[in-house]
């Protein structure tokens, strides 16, 4: 190398650190850019594929209401195919929570397709449950393959996973603002890890916007009403999130408590959802309706519309606890909008708040006492609803959450900061600790 060819050298090489040392973020962004980039085309794709296939999945099972008769044999398959091939992977959403607290092995690939195929079965054959859990769990499996080419380290993987969190949830709903919160603030109540906040809103938005490229449509919801900002309606709401807070705990502890009636009365997991199956398919035909079957988006959209009974929440909620604790798929977080926009319909009958926007706040508020993501559900509330209703769906979030105690659907979220300064010794604990 010629004396002129080493001084260009050492300039370049000056200039490029000076550059670097200017805007130190740079690295940062652009590696996690190219990997959300990639997190994003995979994961909006998935969410796109699901969606449609649980689409087909809802309208067959309607035209055929004869299928709910071998929703015992579709649970059968189902626990027979996770108790002999899926154990590793049968925690789910905890699995993903538990490798973001302490990242262990890359969670298996097949996590994606064994949770895809038992939630598209639970819906086929008339199981009440959601989406939700499983969008996340098959954008969590595919995620985590990355980690591998990309040499991520566990700091980076906790990031990964978080990301992948956003991108699934934002998809799943088209919500991509309250999908990266909800990544960021899901598995450690109390705090938020802001060294992922870059990630997770960019694999969010990106995510939704490759779904919408399919052509997915996601449901939409309007509020009619919406009453001046006083007094008298913003104690009406603080009402109404109290009625929500219990409702979610409820929610959490009769599901854990479902889910250990069946393990420890039954032995062998796969007859578990034999059981469940049998009570859903006897109940859905002595009733006489699918009213509680299934995602429930026509009752959800109903409640918005008119004024629902008191029994309609506390139905679905039944059906979605004996489905998911007996072992079926799907998720929590659809039959806990159906819950709490039922709830809050219903609520209209004794708080002088319009039904609809009682509903809107039902939908999100349950769904923060019972995966304590406040901050998530108000901005997916806005996202849904239109900033004309925040207020009241911040009033409704902040005091569901607060309601539902340390409580939660899942299990390994860890309490970052306690609720009350009463209960500041349960920081650090997870839910199942409790």
């Amino acid at each position: 190398m010629s004396k002129k060819q080493r001084t260009l050298y050492r300039k370049s090489t000056f200039h490029t650190q000076y550059f670097f040392r200017r805007y130190p973020t740079l690295p940062y962004i652009s590696k996690w850019l190219c990997i959300s980039m990639i997190i994003g085309a995979l994961v909006g794709t998935a969410s796109a594929g699901f969606l449609k296939s649980l689409e087909w999945a809802t309208n067959f099972r309607e035209s055929h209401i004869w299928l709910i008769a071998l929703l015992p044999v579709a649970g059968f398959l189902i626990g027979l195919l996770y108790y002999y091939y899926g154990k590793d992977v049968e925690a789910g959403n905890n699995l993903l929570i538990d490798n973001i607290h302490d990242p262990k092995g890359i969670i298996p690939f097949k996590m994606a397709h064994f949770v895809y195929l038992g939630t598209i079965v639970t819906h086929f054959f008339g199981g009440s449950a959601g989406r939700e859990g499983t969008a996340l769990q098959m954008a969590g499996a595919i995620a985590d393959q990355l980690s591998r080419p990309f040499k991520l380290d566990r700091h980076d993987r906790k990031i990964l996973l978080i990301a992948a969190i956003a991108a699934g949830f934002g998809s799943i709903f088209g919500t991509p603002l309250a999908g990266a919160v909800f990544g960021l603030e899901v598995f450690l109540i109390g705090k938020i890890r802001y060294n992922a906040i870059f990630p997770a809103f960019a694999s969010a938005i990106l995510a939704d916007l490759v779904t919408s490229l399919w052509n997915v449509k996601h449901t939409h919801y309007h509020i009619d009403l919406i009453p001046k900002l006083e007094f008298l309606p913003v104690l009406y709401s603080i009402l109404a999130g109290i009625a929500f807070g219990i409702c979610s705990a409820g929610f959490s502890r009769t599901i854990h408590w479902a889910g250990s009636v069946f393990k420890s009365k039954i032995k062998y997991p796969p007859f578990r959802p034999v059981i469940g199956g049998i009570i859903i398919a006897l109940a859905v035909f002595a009733m006489g309706t699918t009213r509680y079957i299934g995602l429930g988006i026509p009752v959800i959209v109903e409640s918005f519309e008119k004024q629902l009974p008191l029994y309609d929440f506390a139905l679905k909620m039944i059906f979605t606890i004996v489905t998911l604790s007996a072992g079926f798929k799907g998720g929590e977080v659809t039959p806990l909008f159906f819950i709490g926009a039922t709830l809050g319909s219903a609520l209209s009958l004794f708080i002088p708040l319009p039904f609809g926007l009682l509903a809107g706040m039902g939908f999100v508020a349950v769904f923060a006492g019972a995966t304590n993501t406040p901050l998530a559900c108000m901005l997916m509330g806005i996202e849904l609803f239109g900033a004309e209703s925040g207020v009241y769906i911040a009033i409704a979030c902040v005091v569901s959450y607060l309601f539902s105690g340390h409580h939660s659907i899942y299990a390994k979220q860890k309490i970052g900061e306690a609720k009350n300064r009463r209960y500041s010794n349960d920081r650090d604990k997870s839910i199942s600790d409790l």
